[in-house]
């Protein structure tokens, strides 16, 4: 009786504390960062390419080791008819039996090739995984700049629509004194149209960028994504330099790296071509017995004869031709994508160049158009299509300046994918 009333005291006890609000999971996507982690914990395609990796790690610790020993037991006369008894499976019932253990040994070096070769085929699958995650992770970046740009172009379309019901209020009421024609008026609504069909363009973009986001996230595409809050800095000018960054490229980018990798495998594989010239050999122990004991001991030693010549000049020419051929595609892939960083340090020079310009002269001088074509009109000396027209410059400086942004990200992205690291 006295647990239960201590049980039902615990309860109300508990009852009385007040109610601690649930707080909602905020949503991924305020910025990239966020978005990145949930990609390398979540993506299938990343987790193939691991997993793979991790296979190919495992084949390492094997593939230097000994071929299995043979053990072999041979009956002699098992059916006893020199000696007239029955027959018998017995070793020491049959006429003398043979203990054999043989264990293959394969030229000197070729086991040390062996290993090199599978060494440089887990290299191949790691590479294989960098370059998965790199292109995985440009995209997610690319996108969310995408994401980015088309918030806050929704945000300055939907600016630029209140300033216009405004400028609406105003013509009306130049019309209503005669101050103005009534072509004023409709223009305004003409551009409030245009407007909220941009907003209506600039939400199913956005829709389609979160949707290609939630797709790398293993989301589903409708699920809600936080509204992006920032951009990643763009480094400062001093670490684009092509030259530092060709370098770190050649050491760093994943695609060389795999194809570094074959290039090591074949150039082995040349070489263990070569091993096969010589032949493999077999050592033996044995043993005799007969009746009960063991009468003699034997040593055996056995190779294969390399007679065979003409295939093995094939295997070793072909082992040459894929040498050069994974040579060739090293040199054409660093001639590439030493073009490609090239491409990418220019068109993101470029679009700093572009945001500096028009944040710092066109849109401070697009904001003082406005502002003088605003009061030119309410004074009776602008028309209403110039304040109308700075009202688009202001639109189109700001849409620039956002490109612009979007185009740096961009070649940020592709950057750090050449180079196959975080600037």
């Amino acid at each position: 009786m006295g647990t239960k009333f201590s049980t039902i005291l615990c309860l109300l006890s508990l009852a009385a504390l007040p109610a601690r609000a649930i707080e909602p999971v905020q949503p991924p996507g305020a910025d990239v960062e966020s978005l990145l982690l949930l990609v390398r914990q979540h993506n299938a395609e990343l987790a193939s390419a691991s997993l793979e990796a991790d296979a190919a790690a495992q084949r390492l610790d094997s593939s230097g080791a000994l071929p299995d020993p043979t053990f072999r037991i041979s009956l002699q006369d098992f059916t006893n008819k020199m000696s007239g008894a029955a027959p018998s499976l017995l070793p020491s019932q049959v006429g003398s039996t043979y203990y054999r253990v043989m264990q293959p040994l394969p030229v000197w070096g070729k086991r040390d090739l062996k290993h090199d070769i599978a060494e440089a085929e887990t290299n191949q699958a790691q590479g294989r995984k960098n370059t998965t995650w790199t292109e995985l992770s440009t995209r997610v970046k690319t996108d969310f700049a995408q994401y980015y740009v088309l918030s806050r172009s929704l945000h300055l379309t939907q600016e630029m629509l209140d300033l216009t019901l405004d400028l609406e209020h105003i013509a009306k009421s130049r019309y209503a004194t005669g101050l103005a024609p009534q072509q004023d008026v409709i223009r305004a609504q003409v551009e409030q149209t245009g407007l909220r069909r941009d907003l209506a363009m600039l939400e199913t973009e956005r829709h389609h960028s979160m949707t290609r986001l939630n797709i790398l996230l293993q989301r589903e595409p409708f699920a809600a994504l936080a509204e992006p809050q920032r951009l990643r800095t763009i480094p400062a000018p001093a670490l684009l330099e092509f030259a530092v960054l060709a370098e770190r490229m050649r050491n760093n980018n994943p695609q060389l790296y795999t194809l570094e990798a074959q290039l090591v495998a074949a150039d082995k594989g040349r070489s263990l071509a070569l091993k096969n010239r010589y032949p493999d050999f077999t050592l033996g122990v044995g043993s005799t017995q007969t009746g009960g004991e063991i009468t003699a001991w034997e040593l055996m030693l056995e190779f294969n004869i390399p007679l065979q010549q003409g295939a093995r000049r094939s295997q070793e020419r072909e082992a040459e031709n894929l040498l050069a051929v994974a040579r060739s595609r090293k040199e054409a892939a660093a001639s590439q994508l030493l073009g490609e960083l090239a491409d990418n340090v220019s068109a993101l020079a470029a679009a700093r160049h572009i945001e500096t310009l028009t944040s710092s002269s066109l849109l401070p001088q697009a904001e003082a158009t406005l502002q003088a074509a605003y009061i030119g009109y309410q004074n009776g000396k602008l028309d209403f299509a110039t304040l109308l027209d700075a009202q688009r410059q202001i639109l189109k400086a700001r849409m620039d300046i956002l490109n612009a942004q979007v185009q740096a990200q961009t070649g940020l992205a592709q950057i750090e994918k050449l180079l196959g690291e975080e600037l």
